[in-house]
């Protein structure tokens, strides 16, 4: 399919769908961080919290 062969419509869409799925990605990761906060907050280890969440180390590290 060649570009000239596909509407507006059709770019909308796939540009809708690709920027929910961004959406969808960056609450998840947001989730995670509440998660590794809170299990840090309860006196969880780093690496407890990472094989939770799987958030890496240093990310873990520099919420503490």
């Amino acid at each position: 399919m060649l570009f000239e062969d596909i509407s507006i419509e059709e770019i909308a869409a796939i540009r809708y769908a690709e920027g929910h799925e961004e959406g969808q990605e960056k609450g998840r990761e947001e989730e995670k961080i509440i998660i590794a906060r809170n299990l840090l907050a309860e006196g969880s280890s780093p690496e407890f919290v990472q094989k939770i969440t799987g958030l890496d180390l240093k990310t873990i590290q520099e919420l503490s």
